[in-house]
């Protein structure tokens, strides 16, 4: 098959960043930001239904991306992904499929697609290797979520045969960072997490109730780490096959509570729900393709939980405390 030519994006290139008012969009505008990129189009929700396919067309049509970043998605934790699954697959069906037709239509150079960790099978071996990818059945919480990713990343490689299109497709593991979502009906486990402890810190409550029983394994990556690795790999990487973005090490829940707990300064006793699910036993990247580009973290856990506990109670306390 052919190879798509490898672009590169300058400083004065007409970047789309779909969803940058999200926690991987808001971080992928800060990376481009300070390496100088000067033309970002940036549109809000209201402002562009991604799930309509005309208004997405028009405007590639009238705008003409150069390079697109994909981060908009509907995204939640176990709690969400359970009660709307319909809502799940559909928006993300929609918004990927519409903003990939468009760029092929409209001449995008190249697009870097956003996936999850969570479209590998829910027994894959540890850590998850690339080739993993539908070896065996998801976990069953989030599969809604895991097929559309999945559909997206099967769209580029096929735009890539038929169509010699430039689209590369990045899993990211667990993410965090400013930004993030802190609804403890929808967020994921870090962000509900900082909240919990933060709120019983706060009401002088002995105890912290925490889901599961701490004992599955999850990898963290800060979104300034992931927002960093997608331009490196939109400079770098021009291959079907898709790639990791991790940091290759994981902690129990367990830990992780421990560590946000004295974060907070919560001095309480943290019990474990085990009536609650745990989820995928264990989720760890192997990030060795990843690694191979040249590309490696720069945050760690302990000091990202503390620069997001400080962005919480700056901008997030007010409104939900």
């Amino acid at each position: 098959m052919p190879t798509p030519k490898t672009m590169t994006m300058h400083n004065d290139s007409a970047v789309f960043v779909a969803g940058h008012r999200g926690l991987v969009g808001s971080g992928v505008v800060r990376q481009l930001q300070q390496q100088g990129f000067s033309r970002l189009l940036l549109r809000t929700s209201k402002e562009l239904d991604l799930r309509n396919q005309a208004a997405v067309d028009n405007f590639f049509k009238a705008e003409r991306p150069e390079f697109v970043f994909l981060c908009a998605a509907k995204v939640g934790g176990i709690l969400a992904n359970s009660s709307y699954p319909a809502d799940f697959i559909y928006d993300n069906l929609a918004m990927q499929t519409n903003i990939l037709k468009s760029a092929l239509d409209h001449g995008a150079k190249k697009l870097v697609f956003l996936g999850s960790s969570c479209i590998y099978p829910k027994f894959a071996p540890q850590p998850m290797t690339e080739d993993a990818l539908l070896t065996g059945p998801l976990e069953p919480t989030n599969e809604w979520y895991a097929i559309a990713k999945i559909a997206g990343i099967k769209l580029i490689q096929a735009f890539r045969r038929q169509y010699n299109f430039n689209g590369i497709c990045l899993m990211p593991t667990n993410l965090y960072g400013p930004g993030d979502n802190f609804d403890l009906q929808s967020s994921h486990v870090l962000p509900a997490l900082m909240r919990k402890f933060h709120e019983a810190k706060i009401n002088g409550q002995s105890q912290v109730s925490v889901w599961g029983s701490g004992t599955p394994r999850r990898e963290f990556l800060h979104v300034d780490d992931l927002a960093s690795a997608a331009v490196h790999l939109m400079q770098h990487w021009d291959d079907e096959r898709i790639v990791n973005v991790g940091t290759g090490s994981d902690v129990t829940i367990r830990e992780l509570a421990d560590l946000i707990g004295a974060t907070v300064g919560f001095d309480g006793e943290i019990v474990f729900d085990s009536s609650k699910p745990d989820g995928t036993p264990r989720k760890l990247l192997d990030v060795s393709r990843l690694q191979s580009t040249g590309w490696r973290p720069s945050i760690p856990l302990a000091d990202g939980i503390r620069a997001t506990y400080q962005w919480y109670l700056e901008h997030q306390v007010s409104s939900v405390a």
